[in-house]
């Protein structure tokens, strides 16, 4: 209920804002109908050439912490471990579901960073 008032808020403040654009547009009209041009902006004056500035010196882009990717932290997970890492570990660990923990590992296993030593058990390669 309180989404569905929210949602008619914002329609509503939607809708004011498209009736007074065209009220302005209906009173330029009617200003061009009787001959009368609406009101030009000044135009700006051009600019003076300034003098030439040096370039200020820039600093060196400080150094980013880069994310690892899901895949980075599984595999330093199992690369940690001696006598490798089951599943139910590596979901604890990372945090990632299941399925997820499959696809990387199936994928690490053909990139031959790690092995599948028994079922559901990875070790580094």
């Amino acid at each position: 209920m309180k989404e569905l008032k929210r949602e008619f808020k914002s329609v509503l403040k939607s809708l004011k804002a498209l009736s007074q654009k065209t009220e302005k547009m209906i009173k330029t009209l009617d200003k061009l109908e009787k001959g009368q041009m609406p009101r030009k902006t000044k135009e700006k004056a051009k600019p003076k050439p300034k003098a030439m500035k040096k370039a200020p010196v820039r600093k060196p882009a400080a150094s980013k912490k880069t994310k690892l990717t899901a895949a980075d932290t599984i595999l330093s997970v199992i690369k940690r471990s001696r006598k490798g890492v089951d599943t139910a570990a590596l979901t604890k660990k990372t945090g990632l579901e299941g399925r997820k923990i499959w696809d990387i590992t199936y994928r690490l296993k053909k990139q031959g960073k790690i092995k599948k030593d028994r079922k559901g058990l990875y070790v580094k390669a």
